[in-house]
């Protein structure tokens, strides 16, 4: 796959042609975040490092400004279920939450995210401004557990926190880091984490 060599032009070239010719922007979505995992498995055993890394994030980003509008086409025009989505203080990665993000609106869902690196009191607020069905909160480095912990209890003392399922997801988190933030749900997984979601708006 032209992801996994770091193509650039090629990944974009193929992604807008196959689009075009009315392939599912899903399949074509799900093919490239196998092709980030694949990275990320060389990441880990060394044949990759950092600065490929970053770059396949980069190239992925690309193919998901292509695929949007295809995916927006998709979807039912009545919103499935709303989602706040946010990396929280002290944590700037966003390509595990921008996926999630990507896959849900395809499924219909009306995703509000609210970037990274986010204060807690944000998410309050916009938990407050648009009653969601569920809360993401994605990181990548433990410095932020503390913000999802604060985040939460936020949303407890601002009596909101039983309006909707918070789910934590990301390669750092665990099921101990799920019961330390008082999430219902945890996965390093973007399918299960969308899975999840269908599940409880099906009344699972």
């Amino acid at each position: 796959m032209a992801l996994v060599e770091l193509e650039r032009d090629r990944v974009a070239e193929e992604v807008k042609s196959r689009a075009e010719t009315g392939e599912s922007p899903i399949q074509i979505l799900e093919e490239c975040r196998r092709g980030m995992t694949i990275v990320g498995e060389r990441f880990q055993k060394g044949d990759y490092f950092l600065a490929e890394l970053m770059l396949s994030g980069e190239i992925f980003k690309g193919a998901m400004a292509i695929l949007e509008p295809y995916l927006a086409k998709v979807g039912p025009s009545k919103p499935l279920g709303k989602v706040v989505l946010a990396t929280l203080q002290g944590d700037i990665h966003d390509l595990g939450k921008n996926i999630v993000a990507i896959m849900l609106k395809a499924q219909g869902f009306e995703v509000h995210d609210l970037g990274v690196d986010v204060a807690p009191g944000l998410v309050v607020e916009k938990v407050r401004e648009t009653a969601p069905d569920f809360v993401g909160f994605s990181v990548l480095i433990t410095t932020a557990f503390d913000s999802m912990k604060q985040a939460a209890a936020m949303l407890r003392e601002a009596g909101l926190r039983e309006q909707f399922k918070l789910m934590i997801g990301g390669g750092v988190t665990t099921t101990v880091v799920k019961d330390h933030v008082g999430a219902d749900f945890q996965t390093t997984d973007a399918t299960e984490g969308v899975a999840y979601c269908l599940d409880v708006m099906r009344g699972g």
